[in-house]
Formats: C-alpha cells, sequence, structure tokens
C-alpha cells in the first residue's frame, strides 16, 4: 500500500500533467477533453490509484477495522498468557520485599491481582477486556454464541470481583481487628476469581480458533 507522503510526492510530480498547457487554448474542445481525460488517467496510474477492483484506498475503514482486529486478538491472547504466569507464581507475584531477609521484610499485597486484570493500566493487554470481547463478536460461529456470551458475562462478573477483593485486602491491616492475615485471606479469596476470569477467557479464546 502506498504510504502517504509518497502518494503526495506523486501528486506533485504528476500535477503538471493534469493541468493543461497554455499552448492546449489553441486546441478543439473535444481534442482539449480528451487529453485532459487521459492525463487524468495517467496521472491516477502512474500514482498507483485503482479506481475498480479489490484495492482498498488510502486511508480505508477497512484497513483501520482489520488493524483494530488483529490488535483485541494479541491482546487478549497476552492476557490469557499473562494469568497463567500469575497464576503459576501466585505466592511470588503477590508478595513485595522491602529488605533482603524475606521473613521480617515481605508482606502481602494485592496490586499485581488488579494490574494483571487490567484494571490498573490503559496499556494493559486486558484493560477493558469485556468492550474487546463485544468488538470480536462478530468472529464468533453461530452455533458458539451462547458459549461466547456466557463466558463474557462470566469475566466481567469475576474480574470485577476479583479486583474488588484485591481492593479490600489492601485496607485489611487498617480495618479494625484487621492485620497481616486478613490481607493474605482476602488475596487468596481474589485468587478464586482469578482462575475463573483465566477460564472464561480461555473459552473465548476458542472459540475464536486463538487456542
Amino acid at each position: 500500500m502506498m504510504s502517504v507522503p509518497v502518494f503526495v510526492g506523486c501528486l506533485l510530480r504528476n500535477v503538471v500533467h493534469v493541468m493543461p498547457k497554455r499552448t492546449v487554448l489553441r486546441l478543439s474542445f473535444n481534442n482539449h477533453q480528451d487529453d485532459a481525460a487521459t492525463s487524468r488517467r495517467a496521472f491516477l496510474t502512474s500514482c498507483g490509484v485503482v479506481l475498480a477492483g479489490n484495492t482498498v484506498p488510502l486511508g480505508s475503514p477497512a484497513n483501520a477495522a482489520i488493524s483494530q482486529e488483529e490488535k483485541d486478538k494479541k491482546n487478549l491472547l497476552k492476557g490469557y498468557e499473562r494469568l497463567n504466569y500469575l497464576l503459576d507464581n501466585w505466592e511470588k507475584e503477590t508478595t513485595v520485599c522491602t529488605s533482603d531477609n524475606p521473613y521480617t521484610g515481605c508482606d502481602r499485597t494485592p496490586i499485581k491481582v488488579m494490574e494483571y486484570l487490567g484494571y490498573k493500566s490503559m496499556d494493559d493487554p486486558l484493560f477493558k477486556a469485556d468492550k474487546t470481547m463485544r468488538r470480536l463478536e462478530a468472529l464468533v460461529p453461530a452455533a458458539d454464541e451462547v458459549d461466547y456470551l456466557e463466558a463474557m458475562e462470566k469475566w466481567a462478573e469475576k474480574a470485577d470481583e476479583g479486583s474488588g477483593m484485591a481492593y479490600v485486602s489492601s485496607w485489611g491491616e487498617a480495618n479494625p481487628g484487621g492485620g497481616k492475615d486478613r490481607v493474605a485471606y482476602f488475596i487468596e479469596r481474589s485468587k478464586n476469581d482469578v482462575i475463573a476470569c483465566r477460564d472464561s477467557l480461555g473459552t473465548v479464546l476458542r472459540i475464536l480458533g486463538l487456542l
């Protein structure tokens, strides 16, 4: 596909061919029309612009749609892989150590749970993943529509619960009667929601033919 700068350069090089010269004024009206039409066709051909057929014009919405679709697929697949990594390394990813002594300088933290579920950054692959799934719904075979919808709803429900549970755990020590054990308790509860999210996302990916 021709880039915009190349197309503009071509336009500047060829515009002289489109504009009739002064000598054209001395030609007949019919000859002038034929020459102008020929010049326009030559200009369009030299710039690689196809007037018919299946070629997609520059800046076509179709190209943008294809790009968004591939980006959405890639984000869901990357998010799925990240959730698997989080669950495989749960203790490590939900623990922060401020000293070299793992027994006195380490605390459980919920931040990573919210991060992996897409609740901490717009750059995370699972940021607003439910909307990403919705955009890809047109690719779902008719026979799988119900399963896809259920998996999408399950994701939204469990992602909210998991992130909420992790957030509650961050206040475990500050609440009356709280302590590190309460923080760990809520983090572990959020793990069940993360597992459910991973599984529902896996269903979505399988239906889309990405797993």
